[in-house]
């Protein structure tokens, strides 16, 4: 059931979202964003006041610098006071109060202020993507008619701190430092830059119009990778934004490249769901690099990990590789791994890579073989959510990853001429879904759908899953209890029915399966108001981890997830070899079409376009692949075609 709307906070412009100060009425009002770098990250916290003065906190993460006890959440912080972040305006040698007019987000935090007749100021934050520098850009405008003397003032951040590699040492500069003179409609800018390094090496100050451009760079390659196109541009942007929050969070760290989630306590370290399950598959489509080099050193980690008495792989790798975190014991995290794992290296399409960690996931199904119960479904001590809510002795989420991996890994197989094991793992599959279904399978609230766990029947966001990875015998009772009154709320669904809290994993999980399912009419608005409440609502711009644990923090690979819902639920992309993917769309009947470019499978560059046709005796897509060469295909709805590159 769909949520009564909500008037918008904030609304589209071009490139970005924007939050007009002046026209508002609800206030006050407060959100927090994270941005990313390699070296730092940047939580900013602002609170417009009922007189419309903005008022700005700061927090620098350096996931670098690491503190003791170097556990997951021992990444420097340094905290920002507000007159480091909120400058004092002075004009003609006295202070100028000002008031906010307007807020944007185009992949940086932009704030304008303005009295209305001398000055009109922009604050923007953003990180550096390849320095040790985090960085606010202060721009003034004389807007009156006759000249005026301006300065900035921005109280200075230097400190020190102990750490465990020693003393570390912040900083920040504001250049220039002296008042300048502007003639009517002259504009000019100043950077506030804060720096970090151990105490033995030299604070490096890079030049502040460097630091902008590496993040504009950044943002052009994030709206070229990956390029989505649909009749909804609210989609298109909440998308392009996913891409970003995805795909900035990967952090230098000794161990190498990591993807980490972020939120101000997870840094230089990988977990087998965050990483693994939910944004290794994502980043093997973007062709990039960085992604790219970002999973293998996540799936090297834990691959040490994988030895002869087959004990349970540690559910995160923390502190840049140097030490474990297993406090709910085994969570399901092989199968997540496997999971993961077998669809990026299928995805990928590079033998050598593949040949190199398919015995990783050989040994994760194996460790799962190994956790059999007689009823046929995987034990597990907990599961993606430790412990938080009833879990059992099995649950459905470990099962059913463990059923695609199944599926990816006879593919796999195949590919790397291991006949016997592909015919093996396609068996397997087959047993399991029979038993998930007698073990899981039930009626609840005479909806026909699975209870997460023996022990628990009560309705579940997590009972989505199977519908994520192609088991559709209970996909009408399934979706429509999640769409129920029980589950449904305006900020997706709740993780229990009867319960109040939510994590936007699973409704993005769930999303994805619906529209999987073929139906996508049922689902496009459930995704339309998801997608506008994060995008333009109250706490925007990003899909969020939970509530009322973590403040909603921005972590990353649930903006992975978020992308997921239309690469393998509206264009129903699963790779099936090296350069063979199946295409099985599922789209609105109120759309013509939708295009992805700049996607790569196998090494190659495609664009995918898909565009309805109706006929007189039925309806269907015209699929057009183009890559090295042009394919195209024609399938009714609720077909797939195969496409070998």
């Amino acid at each position: 059931m769909l949520a009564e709307k909500k008037k918008d906070r904030w609304k589209l412009e071009e490139g970005g979202i924007s939050w007009n100060l002046e026209t508002e009425k609800e206030l006050p009002h407060d959100d927090h964003l994270e941005m990313s770098g390699k070296f730092v990250s940047q939580y900013v916290k602002y609170k417009v006041d009922r007189e419309r003065k903005v008022q700005v906190e700061q927090i620098l993460v350096w996931p670098w610098l690491r503190m003791l006890p170097n556990d997951t959440h021992a990444s420097m912080k340094t905290m920002q006071e507000k007159e480091m972040a909120n400058p004092v305006w002075k004009v003609n040698g006295e202070v100028l109060p000002l008031k906010g007019t307007k807020i944007a987000f185009d992949g940086c935090l932009h704030i304008w202020e303005s009295d209305g007749t001398l000055l009109k100021t922009e604050r923007s934050f953003f990180p550096s993507m390849e320095q040790k520098a985090a960085c606010i850009r202060l721009q003034a405008v004389n807007i009156s008619n006759r000249d005026i003397s301006v300065v900035p003032l921005l109280k200075g951040c230097k400190g020190t701190n102990r750490g465990a590699r020693g003393i570390y040492v912040y900083d920040s500069t504001l250049s220039p430092k002296e008042e300048v003179c502007l003639k009517p409609g002259e504009t000019f800018v100043w950077y506030g830059i804060f720096a970090a390094a151990p105490i033995l090496d030299e604070i490096v100050w890079p030049n502040g119009e460097e630091l902008l451009l590496e993040r504009k760079e950044f943002l052009a390659s994030m709206r070229e990778t990956i390029a989505l196109e649909t009749p909804d541009p609210v989609l298109d942007q909440m998308f392009f934004f996913a891409k970003i929050r995805s795909m900035e969070s990967i952090f230098w760290t000794r161990a190498g490249l990591l993807h980490s989630p972020g939120g101000l306590h997870y840094y230089a370290a990988v977990w087998t769901n965050d990483q693994a399950e939910y944004a290794n598959p994502f980043f093997a489509y973007t062709g990039l690099k960085n992604p790219t080099e970002s999973v293998i050193n996540c799936l090297g980690l834990f691959k040490r990990f994988m030895g002869p008495a087959f004990e349970a792989i540690p559910s995160s790798i923390i502190a840049e590789g140097e030490s474990i975190w297993e406090g709910k014991k085994d969570r399901g995290d092989a199968a997540m791994y496997a999971y993961g794992t077998a669809r990026f290296l299928l995805t990928m399409g590079d033998k050598k890579l593949a040949g190199e960690y398919f015995p990783a996931v050989s040994w994760c199904l194996e460790y799962c073989r190994r956790k059999l119960l007689p009823e046929g479904v995987i034990a597990s001590d907990s599961d993606e959510l430790e412990g938080r809510f009833p879990h059992g002795i099995a649950n459905l989420s470990t099962s059913c990853l463990l059923y695609d991996a199944l599926k990816s890994a006879s593919c796999l197989a195949r590919e790397l001429n291991e006949e016997e094991k592909a015919k093996e793992y396609e068996s397997w599959r087959m047993s399991l879904e029979k038993s998930v279904e007698e073990y899981f399978g039930f009626v609840i609230d005479e909806h026909e759908t699975y209870r997460y766990c023996k022990e628990n029947q009560a309705l579940r966001s997590w009972i989505c899953i199977p519908l994520t990875v192609g088991i559709f015998r209970r996909k009408d009772g399934t979706i429509k209890a999640l769409f129920s009154k029980k589950l449904w709320t305006e900020n997706g669904l709740l993780t229990m029915e009867g319960d109040h809290t939510f994590w936007d994993r699973s409704t993005v999980y769930a999303l994805r399966g619906v529209f999987a399912a073929d139906e996508a009419d049922r689902g496009i608005g459930y995704l339309k108001e998801y997608s506008g409440k994060r995008l333009l609502g109250e706490h925007v711009p990003y899909p969020v981890e939970a509530w009322p644990e973590g403040d909603q923090r921005h972590l990353s690979a649930e903006s992975a997830l978020y992308c997921r819902i239309y690469l393998e639920g509206l264009l129903g992309l699963r790779p099936e070899g090296f350069g063979t993917f199946t295409c099985h769309p599922s789209i609105p009947e109120d759309w013509n079409g939708m295009k992805v470019e700049n996607l790569t499978v196998g090494g190659e560059k495609l664009s995918i376009e898909i565009q309805r046709k109706d006929g007189q005796q039925c309806s269907g897509y015209q699929i057009t692949v183009t890559g090295k060469k042009k394919q195209e295909f024609y399938c009714k709805k609720g077909e797939e075609v195969l496409v070998q590159l």
